[in-house]
């Protein structure tokens, strides 16, 4: 990614991560030693320069905030809890969206992004680009979190 690319990336971050209830994430573990609000951070990041390799334009404010909200389901999953489903993989989309709408205005490309990230788990496909670009990218990145906690207590 260039200079330019990275400074418009920092500066679209800037402007929603202002939103005090995404710090939240923080207090959650997401895979491994990874916080919920760095996963999402990472999944943003590695979605934008995904987008910028590939021929086609995206809308980079939602695919950005999409990414950051896929996951703002806002309890730790590890811990159960009988008020909560079983199967947090199943049905976290579904919280984080109620979160999202509660505290930010979405588009329906926004809601998409969230609804359909876990494909293909929850079996509905993401119908936009930003949806598959946040859909691949969340995968890898869980993969990286996961296997990096691995490592750790491998060595």
């Amino acid at each position: 990614m260039t200079q330019k690319e990275e400074a418009h990336l920092k500066k679209l971050l800037a402007l929603l991560l202002k939103k005090e209830a995404l710090q939240e994430m923080k207090k959650y573990i997401q895979h491994g030693e990874t916080t919920t609000y760095d996963h999402v951070l990472a999944v943003a990041r590695g979605a934008f320069k995904l987008s910028k390799k590939l021929p086609f334009g995206v809308s980079e404010m939602s695919l950005l905030k999409g990414a950051l909200l896929h996951d703002f389901y806002l309890y730790d999953w590890h811990e159960q809890d009988p008020q909560r489903k079983r199967f947090h993989g199943l049905h976290h989309h579904r919280t984080a969206h109620k979160n999202a709408c509660i505290h930010f205005h979405l588009t329906p490309l926004e809601e998409d992004i969230i609804l359909k990230h876990m494909w293909p788990l929850t079996l509905k496909m993401p119908r936009s680009r930003e949806g598959w670009l946040v859909c691949l990218v969340d995968k890898w990145v869980s993969l990286e979190d996961t296997f990096r906690r691995t490592e750790r207590k491998n060595t």
